[in-house]
C-alpha cells in the first residue's frame, strides 16, 4: 500500500547542485527515519544519509559538508541537497523509509531509484 516517489536526479557538472525529493504515500501512522542510498554499478549499496524522527541526522564521511538531508514530516517527504557534486557521486540514488507504520504492517520500503549522473 505505501509507495515511495523519487524526483530531482539528472545530469550535471563537476561543482554542480541537485535536490532530491522522496514523497511516501499510502495509509501511514509513522515513519521512525527516513534516508538516503546509493549504488554505482558494480559496488553495493551505501548509506549516504539518514535522519530519524527525532532530526538526528547520519551522513557517510564522503559527502559530508557537501550533502545535506531534512525532512517534512507533515507530508512523509524528505530531501536531499547535495552541493558541490563530484564524478564519484555518480550513482543511483534510493531513497528509503524505515519502520513505517501503516494500518497492516510495520515494515520498511524502498523508492524506485533516481539515477545522477555527474560528468567527468
Amino acid at each position: 500500500q505505501v509507495q515511495l516517489v523519487e524526483s530531482g536526479g539528472g545530469l550535471v557538472q563537476p561543482g554542480g547542485s541537485l535536490r532530491l525529493s522522496c514523497a511516501a504515500s499510502g495509509i501511514i501512522f509513522s515513519i521512525y527515519a527516513m534516508g538516503w542510498y546509493r549504488q554505482a554499478p558494480g559496488k553495493q549499496r551505501e548509506l549516504v544519509a539518514t535522519i530519524s524522527s527525532g532530526g538526528t541526522t547520519n551522513y557517510v564521511d564522503s559527502v559530508k559538508g557537501r550533502f545535506t538531508i531534512s525532512r517534512d514530516h507533515a507530508r512523509n517527504t524528505v530531501y536531499l541537497q547535495m552541493n558541490s557534486l563530484k564524478p564519484e557521486d555518480t550513482a543511483v540514488y534510493y531513497c528509503k523509509a524505515d519502520r513505517v507504520l501503516t494500518p497492516m504492517n510495520n515494515r520498511d520500503y524502498w523508492g524506485q531509484g533516481t539515477q545522477v549522473t555527474v560528468s567527468s
